[in-house]
């Protein structure tokens, strides 16, 4: 029988509500908004790879714990969820990491840790939700609608990621504006993808755990995105007017202190 995390999901799920209010006030002292006084660092890049694999391993030892504790039929719907979640972090874990230029960069130990914990939870309870739900139709609705989403944010998420990567030659720093494909509308738009994904992965998945990382995901990085885009209208001053935080046409950032 599959634990019933589900009180625990909506208690995390809450949770993400107040994070949200902090980082609206409180930016994470990472990449661009990193700060003095948040202890011992190590190189961006071991930091990042550690914290994100986390993730997919999770998924992957708590899903098959829970399988074979009930006897669970792995279904096409099962398999493409699962292969969803790993194929992100593939990404965001193993391949983007060694594509950006971070020799310079650091990561506070605080923040590596604190991601640690936050992939250990919500990977474990999406492998446990995940392994424990009956399986929907690959053609309903909210599948396909789902899966498209979760497709096109991915897509978002790598395209923004390589035109933030071009701006730089090798051996350069700084930053620049970028000015290409979304970066036209928005400041962020690898933060859009990615909210778009785990909307996406909701609703294929229907279970409160992807509710909550969703939820989660946009706690994280809609005030991230407000942070990087008042950091480009001070550094820059003939950033774009009409350029918006990460929803085109809706979300400006400037309303924040």
């Amino acid at each position: 029988m599959a634990p019933d995390w589900t009180i625990w999901t909506y208690s995390w799920t809450a949770l993400a509500f107040l994070t949200f209010v902090v980082l609206l006030v409180r930016t994470a002292p990472y990449g661009r908004h990193k700060a003095a006084g948040w202890g011992p660092d190590i190189p961006h890049r071991v930091g990042w790879i550690i914290m994100e694999a986390v993730s997919p391993l999770m998924l992957i030892l708590v899903g098959l714990l829970v399988a074979s504790g009930n006897g669970m039929q792995w279904t096409p719907w099962h398999l493409l969820l699962f292969g969803a979640w790993i194929a992100h972090y593939l990404y965001r874990a193993f391949w983007y990491p060694f594509l950006m230029r971070w020799e310079n960069r650091r990561m506070p130990l605080v923040i590596m840790f604190s991601a640690i914990t936050f992939n250990l939870i919500n990977g474990g309870l999406n492998g446990s939700h995940l392994a424990a739900r009956p399986a929907l139709e690959l053609t309903s609705p909210l599948v396909l609608l789902g899966g498209s989403l979760f497709l096109l944010g991915l897509a978002i998420n790598v395209h923004a990621d390589a035109i933030l990567r071009s701006l730089r030659k090798p051996g350069e720093t700084g930053y620049r504006i970028p000015e290409r494909g979304l970066y036209r509308w928005v400041s962020c738009p690898n933060y859009l993808g990615e909210m778009m994904e785990w909307i996406g992965f909701a609703l294929m998945a229907l279970t409160p755990a992807a509710i909550a990382f969703a939820v989660w995901t946009i706690a994280n990085l809609l005030p991230r995105a407000l942070a990087h885009h008042r950091w480009y209208r001070e550094e820059f001053p003939m950033y774009p007017a009409s350029r918006r935080a990460v929803v085109p046409f809706i979300v400006r950032g400037r309303f924040l202190p």
